[in-house]
């Protein structure tokens, strides 16, 4: 589903990403780790073309990302508050997102009924905007909103950061699901190890922009990804 040939980006000179080859099949949960600076966030950047790459291209399904936009009504993100907007009401945002992906209203509500509990009565009907809720509260809107419309790729960059920890565990469920189920090939970056190892299958280690770990995951990922970063 994802394939990265001879990837680069460079800033000044500098390499801040180098991926010779990386294949992600369709259906695969697929987890991104590194310490900052490592290139996780560029590299969910430049396969969403929001930057593009100095050599090298990502193919979303056979398609270049950065040559054609036929690959964006089945790929879903949320990287950051930016991919909101933030003078709509959550409401009116699932319902922008809808329409984007050919659902009515009555399509999202009936979407957002299973969300009750994840969004703990703090999203729906507050008449609050976007931009006045909080951290958390922004990302499981931004999240929730990824899941519209049964996109076949999604990408979600440090998802579990600024959520409690009931929240958390609600959304490693949700994960899960989608992964099991509905053969979604999901894209998750954290810098939480054990959140990524419980809810990813395959988990890439970046180092300074270089693949130095491909794990499929086991009961031992975790302990050999902490050693690996406590070295």
């Amino acid at each position: 589903m994802i394939t990265v040939n001879n990837l680069t980006k460079k800033y000044s000179g500098t390499t801040v990403l180098n991926i010779d080859s990386l294949e992600i099949p369709k259906g695969q949960s697929f987890g991104l780790v590194g310490n900052n600076g490592a290139g996780k966030t560029t590299f969910f950047s430049l396969l969403l073309d929001l930057i593009r790459p100095t050599t090298g291209a990502i193919e979303n399904n056979q398609i270049k990302v950065s040559e054609s936009e036929a690959w964006k009504p089945y790929t879903a993100a949320f990287i950051d508050e930016s991919f909101l907007i933030g003078y709509l009401t959550p409401e009116e945002y699932f319902y922008f997102i809808g329409e984007l992906r050919g659902q009515n209203k009555a399509d999202v509500d009936s979407f957002l009924a299973p969300f009750e509990d994840f969004f703990n009565g703090e999203i729906l009907g507050g008449k609050k905007y976007l931009r006045d809720l909080s951290k958390g509260n922004q990302k499981k809107a931004g999240i929730v909103a990824s899941f519209i419309g049964n996109p076949e790729v999604i990408i979600l960059d440090e998802p579990f950061a600024n959520l409690d920890p009931t929240t958390q565990i609600r959304l490693k469920r949700l994960i899960k699901e989608l992964a099991d189920g509905n053969d979604v090939t999901i894209l998750i970056s954290s810098h939480d190890l054990m959140h990524v190892t419980e809810v990813c299958e395959r988990v890439v280690v970046l180092d300074k922009g270089e693949m130095v770990k491909d794990i499929q995951t086991s009961t031992e990922t975790l302990q050999e990804l902490e050693t690996y970063f406590t070295r």
